[in-house]
């Protein structure tokens, strides 16, 4: 993937894939990054042979909820003669060096209903609005973590200091303390955001990505959210309130334990819920369910079928 999950340009990318090649390997590109390069590079130039561009976030298609994941496969022209056929489509190559790997899709072109939207995209953007926005997307990232670095490290950025269109704040440091990851994840529902990718590609960080496609205003709202976090987690460092007890690890906090009548929490309702002057009644988005057992669960499976249970 370029630019890397760790959110930079490896510099070094060009030797990696002469490397590959030296020894009789091919390159495949992930494409998943693309937004950071649209209108501002090819992975044919740095030395991909393959790569898929992913339609999802690049290019206007929803990225999340499982799907919808499609998008083009590019080759370099010597691998032009192993792309697949279908039977109602002439053949990219007709001479005697086509070895066709055969059909792998029913669909001829992909999703009828999700390439439009990616066509209109890049007709609308036009050459400069599509470079514009990578250059938005890698402006996004370099603002949040700069404004976040007095808060948070970050575990990588490049010999300049900067990311690329995300950047992974590290919380591992908290962990002595009780504060997880999952803690500040939950507790960002509360703000109305929803979090942010967790425990990958490092372990006990959140990798932040805001796109092109945030405002400032939004922006700046989630970085004043992420920095009422850790003062939160300050509070625990400073033994000011235990971890069990905090808003950390209550959170999210749903309509009806707000409500309720009972509240026997160590902080304000107005805390849990409106943590910050923005965070309103009239626009509050509220969480629909508050933390249960994160992944205990998933990790421990219990039958619940009667019938079956009669037999332990």
């Amino acid at each position: 993937t370029y630019p890397s999950t760790f959110g930079v340009f490896e510099e070094g990318v060009r030797e990696i894939c002469e490397l590959v090649h030296y020894h009789g390997g091919q390159v495949y590109i992930d494409g998943a990054n693309m937004n950071a390069q649209v209108g501002l590079t090819r992975p044919g130039d740095y030395g991909g042979d393959v790569s898929h561009l992913n339609l999802h976030k690049t290019f206007c298609i929803p990225h999340g909820g499982g799907g919808p994941g499609m998008g083009p496969i590019g080759v370099k022209h010597h691998l032009a003669p192993f792309l697949p056929t279908h039977p109602v489509i002439p053949p990219v190559f007709t001479d005697d060096n086509r070895q066709p790997f055969g059909t792998i899709s029913a669909s001829t072109w992909g999703s009828a209903s999700i390439l439009p939207i990616s066509w209109v995209y890049i007709k609308m953007m036009g050459d400069e609005g599509l470079t514009l926005a990578s250059e938005v997307a890698l402006l996004n990232a370099n603002y949040m973590r700069k404004r976040l670095e007095p808060y948070y490290p970050t575990t990588y950025t490049n010999k300049h200091g900067l990311c690329a269109h995300e950047f992974i704040v590290d919380l591992r440091q908290f962990k002595t303390h009780g504060v997880t990851e999952a803690d500040a994840a939950k507790r960002l529902q509360d703000f109305g955001f929803h979090a942010p990718t967790m425990s990958w590609p490092v372990p006990g960080t959140l990798m932040i990505e805001p796109t092109e496609s945030e405002d400032i205003g939004e922006i700046d709202r989630y970085i004043e959210a992420l920095i009422l976090i850790r003062e939160e987690i300050q509070d625990i460092i400073d033994g000011k309130i235990d971890i069990n007890d905090s808003p950390l690890r209550h959170a999210p906090h749903t309509v009806r334990v707000v409500t309720g009548t009972e509240w026997d929490r160590k902080y304000s309702r107005q805390k849990a819920a409106f943590p910050l002057p923005w965070v309103s009644p009239e626009t509050k988005v509220w969480p629909t369910v508050g933390r249960i057992d994160d992944a205990f669960g998933d990790r421990n499976l219990v039958c619940t079928c009667a019938a079956s249970m009669d037999d332990f």
